[in-house]
């Protein structure tokens, strides 16, 4: 008998926590849904482990890995309910998280706004000292004022203290020196360096992602702390790792420290499982679409690599504006997440219209048809009352679907429109589709992106049932669904390697540089790298690789380039191929300047793969749905998607656990025999 080697990947979310128990020594893989507990994630997670465990006694013995993503992070700024936290910082730059950058998001708009900075001003302290830009000391740290500022500050109730000092990446020794200090005096404050979470120039960027840092520090210290706690209290001697926004995984300890890289941990997962589903369909454009309870994720994936940012921005003020928002600068996947959910209200405005989201119902108290006290029309109901979910076969969470109680909630808005409960359900998930459709409209053009050369993977609990719809309004000409669409996020963690960049400004004029410079500092951003990525995975073979930001002297921007040769003509040659690639042109008689060197580096490991589906079935009764383009309920062939063989072609529904397919009238589904569905949509595009 073989032994199990199980491994677990989960994603909680706003509304459901998400697992996929994969056992490694078979191949077999697991799905469960529990209700997210948003007052303590971690107790929703021992929820699902209980259940894993009670239908496989020997989970506890037999878990080798556990790769947890979370919203904890995202939802702490958005909702600011991180930390109190305060700023140190050199006297007479107190104010540059508020006074931002010199550029305006909308130059015609007089009165624009920015989020409120993180940290009040009044809990921004300056002490004296003063580092060159070439990490030369030019005015000592004043070290009795910062122990009198660390005093006062924790007298004053600040739980965590973001440290950023002008010039601190060229030389973090004043930064170090106050860590110092607080560490020897009697307090319980948490720190955040920015030599430690951003050593980079751009101080706006480098201060606002590092009091982001401390801003939800402790937070996460807390949760990460109580559920490694509850695991080992319940058996499970199993190292807990995280997914970062950027793509890799790490140990807890190195969430803790730098938790603000979890940002967008749980998309994340689902758009690498996305673009690995993609390329093995033989597909290198997609698109991502992730519908979850709570909101709607879309990342563009071209030539079969995610898009990697280091310019992302969280609590926008415009969502479609960029600059409107709080700077993110650690590698985060470029995606675009909006209000739209199972669990999104709809309600009317003050100009009678009706509108879906951005506000939740989540999962206390849910939706109207989840029977736990929520009285307010979601998407979820909408979807129940138009035929598209089944009371009996909905699979999420154990909970059973209550169509008097979504009825009851929706009719209460159909009444002041004037319409019929069922046409308010059909204008409800009209407005839904068309608030995502145009977001990813946007978010492409941004990027220049061609949906229609893209091919949709649908996701989530919702993304499959959508994707039809949102696909035909983007013209997207196909649509992968895959197994365990419901939870695809989670499998996206099991497939992820161990990976950790770690990068330091040296901002220079490249002729000004050596290559035995620029060698050791790449060697001492490779051994940091490597220690983190080590941890994760002490055994596993290592791959590397070198990059520079670059420009050309004077310029504000610079492009990552990748650095194979660290002679200054290999160095230039490969900046201006990246600069001809980027813009259409490059300058031979411009200096080239060095920026930022950043080292990556990632871990081999193995994962679960799309794999052949077992059994064969037959089609089941149909049952009226609403069909979007004919505007009416008609019959739906009903299709259970483990056993389901050949073609079919719409309007048909197919069915899995956590998740049901909308396959749109005219359009053809058929089972790949290696784990996903392919729906291919109608040439003729109908317009609304």
């Amino acid at each position: 008998m073989t032994t199990p080697d199980y491994r677990i990947g989960c994603d909680v979310g706003g509304s459901f926590t998400d697992f996929i128990l994969f056992d490694a020594a078979t191949g077999a893989l697991e799905t469960l849904k529990v209700a997210t507990t948003p007052a303590a994630p971690e107790q929703g997670i021992m929820q699902g482990l209980s259940q894993l465990a009670a239908r496989h006694p020997d989970l506890a013995a037999h878990l080798n890995t556990f790769i947890h993503g979370t919203t904890l992070v995202i939802n702490a700024i958005l909702e600011r309910k991180g930390a109190k936290t305060a700023l140190l910082t050199t006297e007479g730059f107190r104010d540059i998280i508020e006074t931002r950058r010199e550029i305006r998001y909308d130059i015609y708009d007089i009165r624009q706004t920015y989020p409120s900075p993180i940290v009040p001003r009044n809990l921004r302290r300056p002490v004296p000292e003063r580092m060159g830009h070439d990490g030369q000391i030019v005015a000592p740290l004043d070290t009795a004022k910062v122990r009198a500022a660390l005093i006062e500050l924790a007298d004053e109730g600040v739980e965590s203290v973001a440290v950023c000092l002008i010039n601190a990446y060229a030389n973090p020794a004043h930064e170090r020196e106050i860590a110092k200090i607080a560490q020897d005096l009697p307090l319980t404050l948490s720190l955040s360096l920015s030599a430690d979470i951003l050593p980079e120039v751009r101080e706006f960027e480098r201060f606002s992602t590092t009091a982001l840092n401390a801003y939800v520090k402790p937070k996460v210290d807390r949760y990460l702390g109580a559920l490694e706690e509850n695991l080992r209290g319940d058996g499970f001697a199993v190292p807990v790792y995280l997914m970062q926004s950027g793509g890799g995984i790490v140990t807890a300890a190195t969430a803790r420290a730098a938790p603000v890289r979890l940002a967008e941990s749980g998309p994340v997962g689902g758009v690498l499982a996305a673009r690995d589903l993609a390329l093995a369909a033989g597909y290198h454009d997609a698109i991502a679409f992730d519908m979850g309870g709570t909101t709607a994720k879309t990342c563009l994936i071209r030539k079969g690599e995610m898009p990697v940012t280091r310019a992302y921005e969280v609590d926008r003020v415009h969502r479609f504006k960029r600059g409107s928002g709080t700077p993110l600068a650690v590698p985060t996947v470029d995606l675009i997440e909006i209000g739209a959910g199972g669990g999104s209200i709809a309600h009317i405005d003050g100009l009678g219209r009706l509108c879906v989201g951005p506000e939740s119902a989540v999962a206390d108290p849910g939706p109207a048809c989840f029977g736990r006290g929520g009285a307010l029309p979601t998407v979820t109901d909408a979807n129940l009352l138009l035929g598209y979910l089944d009371p009996a076969e909905f699979a999420a969470g154990g909970i059973r679907l209550d169509r008097a109680a979504a009825e009851a909630a929706v009719a209460a808005l159909a009444v002041p429109l004037g319409l019929s409960v069922l046409d308010t359900a059909a204008a409800m998930i009209e407005v839904v589709n068309e608030n995502m459709s145009q977001a990813a409209r946007i978010y492409a053009a941004e990027n220049g992106g061609d949906l229609t050369r893209s091919t949709m993977v649908a996701f989530g609990g919702g993304g499959p049932l959508h994707g039809a719809e949102v696909a035909r309004r983007l013209r997207v000409p196909r649509i992968l669904v895959p197994e365990a669409a419901g939870v695809f996020s989670a499998m996206g963690f099991l497939m992820a390697t161990p990976r950790y960049e770690v990068a330091r400004s040296h901002p220079r004029r490249l002729s000004a540089t050596t290559a035995p410079e620029l060698q050791a500092i790449l060697d001492d951003l490779l051994a940091q790298a490597r220690s983190v990525v080590a941890a994760a995975a002490p055994d596993a073979p290592q791959g590397a690789s070198l990059f520079a930001d670059l420009r050309y002297f004077g310029q504000g921007h610079q492009l990552r380039v990748p650095l194979d040769d660290l002679s200054h003509g290999a160095i230039t040659a490969a900046f201006r191929a990246a600069y001809l690639q980027s813009y259409g042109y490059a300058y031979d008689d411009m200096e080239v300047e060095l920026v930022t060197l950043r080292a990556e580096v990632h871990a081999s490991s193995t994962g679960p793969t799309f794999r052949p589906l077992a059994g064969i079935g037959a089609v089941r009764p149909t049952r009226l749905a609403w069909d979007p383009i004919a505007r009416a309920m008609v019959p739906h062939q009903v299709v259970a998607f483990a056993t389901m063989e050949g073609q079919i072609t719409g309007p048909a529904l197919i069915n899995q656990p956590g998740a049901t397919i909308h396959v749109s009238q005219g359009a053809t589904a058929t089972r790949n025999p290696a784990g996903w569905l392919d729906i291919s949509l109608p040439q003729e595009v109908p317009h609304d």
